[in-house]
């Protein structure tokens, strides 16, 4: 057997391609999710027609099936749609930019340790020879430097923006791909910030180091929430997610930076922004929610499984279950604030990222260092600290000083800036507009 395949090398190499696989087929999902969830918020219906028939009688008992086969339709429709390119576009990077885009989304989970670590016993393969066991860690990528890696891959994905809105030759995709890019620099500030306020109390780069200290000293969102806060408004932010999703804007630019694509071009922007969501979502399931952790405080499952294979297997199998369903648990959260929240203007991102989220990160780190310092990193101190701080920022705010640029002016005469003297009514006086169940109720028309 050579040197190189190593029984972690066998394992990565089978989970890194497995999980593509299933991030993909999770991506696909996650589209009719999302639909379905915006339906039922909007009061709709949402797809419910296309199932597994495909048209053929014989298969008639799979036709409909609450439209679970949507997501096979659209891929389809998108491989067969015409692949266009309008003139005078740079045809090379026109057609690398989805790439570029969807590239880092596949490859940033491969540090991510679904399974933890299990004793693997030696194994005799066919055409190979007996591979020697040991501990292994369930993960497309074992390396020392896990996390600076995914943050390394996750910002490469502007450069597929910056490109797609370039390349295209078209004033909307030209700005939709400048606010991509200043939006995600300025949040991978505070992203990074956050990130080392969390490694300052763990002390390591080791994604399996970062779990085992959540086992013994609770999850970290408990010790630094206003860092998981301020993490998952830069995850929105990095994934382009409403209400920071200025990039596309289609009040304003159409399509933003991948208004000219189509087919599976255009697919490959689409697959992205979901895979992006996965793998941030992950992320801050690894840092702040214990990882493949059941509970905050109990630890349910052994630090290292051992046994034989199969008990072995049934344990990594659980714990991917449970860590997984954290990261579904958070996607789907990204998506009712999708439905729930307005888009924020460009300004107002670019200045809550630059006069608050990122000073409030800086402040954050510098009290996190203290308190390490002055050994005060436990679950309690660090939570009263952050607590404080909160408490700190509140009362700031309204001392602030405040911009009054982009600032709504009051049109004399109008209904919200009536006439001196004058009453205005701005809303229904029919009793039965004022109902609240007009069906149901008991006001009469």
């Amino acid at each position: 057997m050579p040197d190189w395949l190593t029984a972690q090398t066998f394992v990565s190499v089978h989970v890194f391609f497995i999980m593509v696989h299933v991030i993909l087929l999770t991506v696909a999902y996650l589209i009719y999710v999302e639909r379905k969830a915006a339906s039922y918020i909007q009061d709709r219906v949402g797809p419910n027609r296309v199932g597994f028939d495909f048209g053929l009688p014989w298969l008639k008992p799979l036709r409909g099936m609450l439209g679970l086969g949507q997501p096979l339709a659209d891929g389809m429709k998108f491989l067969l749609k015409e692949d266009y390119a309008p003139d005078r576009v740079d045809k090379k990077l026109f057609t690398l930019a989805p790439m570029v885009m969807i590239v880092p989304a596949l490859i940033g989970f491969a540090i991510i340790p679904w399974g933890g670590t299990i004793v693997l016993p030696d194994l005799d393969l066919p055409l190979i020879g007996t591979m020697e066991g040991g501990p292994i860690v369930i993960a497309g990528l074992h390396v020392n430097v896990g996390v600076i890696y995914l943050i390394s891959v996750a910002t490469l994905s502007v450069y597929g923006v910056t490109l797609g809105g370039w390349a295209s030759n078209n004033k909307y995709s030209f700005l939709g791909g400048l606010r991509c890019t200043a939006q995600m620099i300025s949040y991978e500030i505070p992203l990074g910030l956050c990130i080392l306020a969390a490694l300052l109390l763990v002390g390591s780069f080791l994604p399996e180091e970062i779990i085992g200290y959540q086992r013994d000293h609770g999850w970290l969102i408990f010790a630094q929430p206003l860092a998981a806060i301020i993490f998952f408004i830069a995850l929105l932010a990095e994934s382009n997610r409403i209400p920071f999703d200025n990039a596309e804007a289609e009040q304003e630019l159409v399509g933003g930076y991948h208004t000219e694509y189509s087919s599976m071009r255009f697919a490959l922007f689409f697959l992205a922004e979901y895979a992006h969501m996965i793998t941030g979502c992950a992320f801050f399931a690894l840092l702040f929610l214990g990882g493949y952790e059941l509970l905050p405080f109990v630890s349910v499952f052994p630090a290292v499984a051992e046994g034989s294979i199969l008990a072995v297997l049934g344990i990594a199998a659980l714990k991917f279950a449970v860590f997984f369903g954290k990261v579904l648990l958070l996607v789907c959260f990204m998506i009712l604030i999708r439905w729930s929240i307005p888009r924020l203007r460009y300004d107002q991102v670019m200045m809550m990222g630059w006069q608050a989220v990122i000073p409030i990160s800086l402040v954050l780190v510098v009290l996190t260092s203290t308190m390490v310092y002055l050994g005060l990193g436990g679950v309690v101190p660090m939570f009263i600290a952050n607590a404080i701080l909160a408490v700190v920022i509140v009362a700031l705010v309204p001392v602030l000083p405040r911009t009054r640029t982009n600032q709504r002016l009051p049109l004399y005469g109008s209904r919200f800036c009536p006439v001196t003297g004058s009453t205005v009514q701005t809303g229904p006086t029919d009793p039965l507009a004022r109902e609240d169940r007009p069906l149901q109720g008991t006001v009469t028309a």
